[in-house]
């Protein structure tokens, strides 16, 4: 039923405005031409404030993997000992491209259900001094668990490895301090809370990235972020980009800059508020305590959940996501980032009364955490 309007509530890709769509529909144009050399460097730097960095902004035409991937390609050379922060899906997958690059690899693994330790990361840094490069994520989305980026920056306590954060499913929804915070390399990507389709990443290296990069021994070519600081020299990339993301990014950054950007935090905390309100008044339990729990998705234990997902997407159109890794079909996963509000939510949690036949419980819930 009502599959002429659909509802996606999953951590990404996220709807897209419709200010922001219509970008996609411009005419083609040269993207070695006046018009986009103008504007490229002009939106980049627009991003930068949301980085909190003053660092130059590079575009990668890719998903967010792509940027990982570009941070690896350009800082692990082979036998480099590094350190993966694994608590879920993808600082696992942090430590599958640190693998294919060669790396001499370290793990240290955390419970999927909560966030790193940064004392466990400080002892585990005294006893490897070795370590050279340490990668964690930010957002961890397949357990919706808020990490303590500037926490675990601050835990090096001296020690020289450098810091890169996958700030993918962050980005635009928290909090990110680069330079405060003492963060070498961050990476992002346009399809969640910039509200911008899928196809372009983004890359920041602190100038002690830079310098350690230039030693890397890996072999790239597409990800090397050399031939991106020498095309942008000229307002250019070396390589044919997603031109229209340029556009599209440059009405959702209008967007961004209209509401304000504490406001839109807040608004992505009070989303997640309410979400959990609404659960657990429903008597569901919540896979992530208060203070892991991410702004920007929310994951909430079911048996047999993907069963659930698939009923709930047939009778009323709204598309949940699923688990992943050790979590698979144990919970569902409902995005409220990027182009989402409190209705939304409200949404989201009216399909799960209807489903349970608990009517008004959660919404009710939620709606005095949205009038508090």
């Amino acid at each position: 039923m009502y599959r002429f309007k659909p509802e996606l509530r999953i951590p990404g890709p996220v709807p897209v405005p419709n200010e922001v769509s219509l970008q996609m529909a411009k005419p083609m144009i040269n993207h070695r031409g006046a018009y986009f050399k103008e504007h490229y460097p002009k939106v980049l730097a627009r991003l930068a404030p949301l980085f909190g960095t003053t660092n130059q902004v590079h575009m990668i035409t890719g998903s967010g993997t792509s940027a990982m991937e570009a941070a690896v390609s350009n800082l692990v050379s082979p036998d480099t000992p590094v350190l993966c922060l694994v608590g879920g899906f993808f600082g696992n997958r942090w430590a599958e491209l640190c693998k294919a690059y060669g790396a001499k690899l370290h793990v240290l693994d955390f419970p999927w259900d909560s966030g790193i330790d940064p004392q466990k990361v400080q002892a585990y840094l005294q006893a490897h001094p070795e370590i050279e490069l340490i990668f964690m994520v930010h957002n961890e989305s397949s357990t919706a668990v808020l990490n303590d980026v500037e926490a675990v920056a601050k835990a090096r306590q001296g020690h020289s490895a450098l810091l890169v954060v996958d700030a993918v499913s962050a980005l635009g929804g928290a909090p990110c301090q680069m330079d405060a915070w003492g963060l070498d390399v961050v990476v992002s990507a346009s399809q969640k809370c910039l509200m911008t389709p899928p196809g372009t990443a983004f890359i920041v290296f602190s100038p002690r990235a830079r310098e350690y990069a230039q030693n890397c021994q890996a072999s790239r070519y597409y990800f090397d972020l050399r031939l991106y600081e020498k095309y942008r020299e000229n307002a250019e990339t070396p390589f044919t980009p997603n031109i229209h993301n340029v556009f599209a990014l440059e009405e959702a950054l209008t967007m961004i800059e209209a509401e304000g950007l504490e406001n839109v935090f807040a608004r992505h905390r009070l989303m997640r508020d309410m979400m959990r309100a609404g659960a657990r008044a429903l008597g569901l339990e919540l896979l992530v305590q208060d203070a892991d729990a991410s702004p920007t998705v929310t994951a909430i234990k079911y048996p047999d959940a993907d069963s659930f997902r698939a009923r709930i997407r047939e009778r009323y159109g709204v598309e949940f996501a699923g688990g992943q890794g050790v979590h698979a079909n144990q919970i569902f996963r409902v995005g409220h980032m990027g182009y989402a509000t409190p209705l939304d939510v409200l949404t989201a949690l009216a399909v799960l009364e209807m489903d349970m036949k608990k009517f008004g419980q959660a919404t009710k819930a939620a709606q005095l955490v949205l009038e508090a």
